[in-house]
């Protein structure tokens, strides 16, 4: 058996193996890590030889540690890693090359069509009925996109909403507000078979899927990291952060939000709890904008959005795709009866 997981942020951990009678055998661990001293490769070999092959990442990590001579330094990977490529060896999960990837980015639409986009491509990815795509939002209007459990009440202020041309709107992830004004944010979903997170923990496969942005960030001279759960942040605090949801046919929807130049002042007055998450982006002040894309890069959105698409299609060999008339009218007839709906909007209320 053969398992590769590449740590997000860090190096690629390669296993191969043999299960015998229910346990590993011959293992073998190799990639372009780094580890000191060289023989603890063969201490880990050895802690993992005749384990259970029911063993879980928990386990397996475990017995890595008590294995490694003290003073060991693992560099670019952890035990964690270890046990997660012996996993998705196990259930013989896919790679990203195993897959035909589409990268789409096409005309701008409402923030309701784009989140029923959302819905139409993820179960078509699901379905086995597309390819597993990325696609980079365009908008034609102002909108705060709430969370599908967060309260409208607590998390918006209605009148400052309608002052600077809000709309307010509810997607199917989880996670918290996003204020989507024209310009100011880069937005891509990745709608993903569930095969491709096999063996990793929900919390994992967040940075998992979102390992290629920080590429791209570190190519534009950002030095990005994923910090658990779902935020992506950099030297001078939080950039942008990811949401999922999982559907029922085997479709996995992922999609992030970063900032490129957002008004402080009016997400206070448009959020209500606009103070604390300018904090969390680690602005002081309120009237100040969160900017890390466009003061860290220096570029136009157009290009940091470029930029993406190149990584994307550079580390998965993806092509250009598109959205079918009939996925957008799917869309737009989810936009009628669900997301355009006060029922759906204030089913938290």
């Amino acid at each position: 058996m053969h398992g590769e997981y590449k740590v997000p942020g860090g190096k690629l951990v390669v296993v191969d193996f043999d299960v015998t009678g229910g346990a590993i055998t011959d293992f073998h661990l190799a990639g372009d890590f780094f580890l000191e001293p060289d023989d603890a490769l063969l201490d880990i070999d050895r802690a993992i030889e005749g384990m259970p092959e029911t063993s879980d990442v928990a386990s397996i990590a475990a017995a890595v540690r008590r294995a490694l001579p003290e003073g060991a330094q693992l560099l670019g990977f952890t035990p964690e890693a270890v046990g997660t490529a012996v996993r998705r060896a196990l259930i013989t999960a896919p790679g990203w090359r195993e897959f035909s990837w589409d990268v789409v980015h096409e005309k701008p639409v409402s923030p309701r069509m784009n989140l029923a986009l959302d819905e139409v491509l993820t179960m078509r990815v699901g379905d086995g009925r597309r390819n597993p795509t990325l696609r980079m939002w365009e908008w034609d209007e102002s909108a705060v996109v709430i969370g599908s459990f967060q309260s409208v009440r607590n998390e918006v202020d209605p009148e400052g909403a309608r002052r600077h041309g809000f709309d307010v709107v509810r997607r199917i992830s989880g996670g918290g507000a996003m204020m989507m004004a024209a310009n100011s944010i880069v937005t891509y979903s990745l709608y993903v078979p569930a095969s491709l997170v096999a063996g990793l923990t929900f919390a994992d496969s967040y940075a998992f899927l979102d390992d290629w942005v920080l590429q791209a960030l570190r190519s534009l001279g950002i030095d990005a990291v994923y910090q658990p759960l779902n935020d992506i942040t950099g030297p001078s605090g939080k950039i942008g952060g990811a949401a999922q949801k999982r559907l029922a046919n085997g479709g996995v929807l992922h999609h992030a939000t970063l900032s490129y130049d957002i008004d402080g002042e009016v997400m206070t007055e448009v959020l209500r709890i606009g103070r604390e998450k300018l904090s969390d982006k680690g602005t002081v002040s309120a009237a100040k904008r969160v900017d890390p894309l466009r003061s860290q890069t220096g570029l136009p959105r157009e290009q940091v959005i470029e930029r993406f698409i190149d990584t994307f299609t550079n580390l998965y060999g993806a092509t250009p795709g598109t959205i079918s008339p009939d996925e957008y009218a799917e869309a737009e007839e989810l936009v009628r009866t669900k997301f355009g709906t006060d029922a759906w909007l204030n089913r938290v209320p």
